[in-house]
């Protein structure tokens, strides 16, 4: 198991798709909305180093009550302004495209987080902050303090994709099997 933390340097462009990590440090939750209100006024945090999760949590109570990933292919259009600026990890369920995996090319990995595991996420996380409120509670930037998530490495600097892989291998198994 390989711990990082936050704020990400160089260290995540030695990872292999595959890799087994636990991320701790402060993470940005970001979905659509979110994307799209600082493509528009900026974004509200330091992106150097920072990792952005794919994740509409549930707060009461200033907690985080659960925090599952949501689908990153949602981002694949509003994720290149994060990587430009400095943003080292992405984080969700299900990978991202080929212009992400090209992004991420020498500069940064796309974490993934089992869905279905928002409270064992949430066992994890302190709260810390909030931007864009006025989003809603699943559409806000929320700062959270991560404690050891366990994560593993998706797409890595290099190129390495496991979904993509995975769905080669599928299409190759389909072909044989139904010989089209």
């Amino acid at each position: 198991m390989i711990h990082l933390t936050t704020p990400l340097g160089d260290e995540v462009l030695s990872l292999r798709a595959g890799d087994a990590v636990t991320l701790s440090g402060t993470v940005y939750t970001a979905r659509d909305e979110a994307h799209l209100r600082m493509m528009e006024d900026g974004i509200p945090f330091d992106p150097r180093g920072a990792a952005v999760y794919h994740c509409g949590p549930v707060i009461a109570d200033g907690r985080v009550v659960a925090a599952g990933p949501t689908t990153s292919a949602r981002m694949n259009d509003l994720s290149g302004f994060l990587l430009d600026a400095g943003v080292r990890a992405l984080i969700g369920k299900g990978g991202m495209g080929p212009a992400v995996r090209e992004g991420l090319s020498g500069r940064g990995v796309y974490l993934a987080f089992t869905g279905g595991c928002a409270a064992l996420a949430a066992a994890r996380m302190r709260l810390v902050g909030v931007y864009y409120e006025d989003l809603g509670m699943a559409e806000a930037v929320w700062q959270i303090e991560l404690d050891h998530l366990p994560l593993i490495v998706g797409i890595d600097a290099c190129g390495g994709d496991l979904f993509a892989d995975v769905g080669q291998e599928a299409k190759i198994h389909f072909e044989q099997r139904f010989n089209t």
